[in-house]
């Protein structure tokens, strides 16, 4: 993979990872584009660099919030803050399932080209479309940030379940979390807080599972090989530009502004089914 390509795939992630549009569609769209034909190990070991790139950007934009939960819930104060990381935990046990015992059919699925992105685009669009409805119908036709409730441990465990079934390409895991809280009656603000940190520990943890293999990765491998200059270019462009969209996707779930999202994937959604 050359330079150029990992840093087109670093912004596409970084940017992608928080809007609503699904990071690992649009990185299956960009590597149709450009023509990067890489074996589906390598494929997924890139991406995980640059989830893992995103994650740390999350860190650093939610480092307030994220320090005094670590704070909290390390010091088993017992209090919000500590059962919010409760919650978070309980959130993560869908995808800890879905990671466990159907991890080669999910990888089956990334392998099945533009169709299934196509596919899970327009489902993410229904998704933002519905929760933008059921927003302006709770709110009075009026979008409000503090409407709704907190999230209470059902929701959590509902909001996980969502993120299992994002696993799909083209199926946005942001819009669809963000989406299920606010149609389960949550509060914007708080549900999109609670999707971006709630990736932290999937995230990471099949990190540490396969990061043994990446450092493991014959050097001399031609054009099937993912170098370590395009590693670190990927991770950093992933890292820069998803500090700056965390900041902007969080005004904009606010704001109510999703429902363009909705419309994006479904024009991205038919583009990627006529493609071929």
């Amino acid at each position: 993979m050359e330079w150029l390509d990992a840093l087109i795939l670093g912004i596409v992630q970084g940017l992608a990872e928080y809007l609503p549009i699904s990071s690992s569609g649009h990185l299956e769209i960009f590597r149709e584009i450009l023509g990067i034909d890489l074996p589906s190990d390598k494929v997924l070991q890139f991406d995980l660099i640059l989830h893992a790139a995103t994650v740390l950007s999350t860190i650093v934009v939610l480092w307030p919030m994220f320090s005094k939960l670590c704070q909290s819930f390390f010091g088993f104060k017992r209090d919000n803050d500590f059962y919010y990381v409760c919650k978070i935990l309980i959130s993560c046990i869908p995808i800890g399932i879905v990671g466990v015992f159907f991890k080669e059919t999910v990888e089956d699925f990334f392998g099945n080209g533009l169709t299934i992105v196509g596919i899970c685009l327009i489902i993410t669009a229904m998704l933002l479309g519905f929760a933008h409805w059921t927003g302006k119908k709770a709110d009075g036709d009026m979008v409000s940030a503090n409407k709704g409730r907190d999230i209470t441990w059902l929701d959590a465990f509902i909001i996980g379940c969502s993120q299992a079934i994002a696993v799909l390409p083209g199926l946005s895991r942001s819009g669809t979390t963000i989406a299920t809280g606010i149609i389960i009656g949550d509060k914007r603000d708080k549900v999109a807080s609670f999707s971006f940190l709630m990736v932290i520990i999937p995230i990471l943890g099949e990190a540490l599972l396969d990061l043994k293999d990446i450092l493991s990765t014959p050097a001399d491998q031609g054009d099937t090989a993912v170098g370590a200059g395009a590693l670190i270019i990927g991770f950093l462009a992933s890292f820069v530009v998803g500090c700056c969209a965390c900041k902007w996707m969080l005004n904009l779930v606010k704001k109510g502004k999703l429902i363009w999202f909705a419309v994006y994937c479904v024009i991205m959604g038919i583009v990627c089914l006529l493609w071929h």
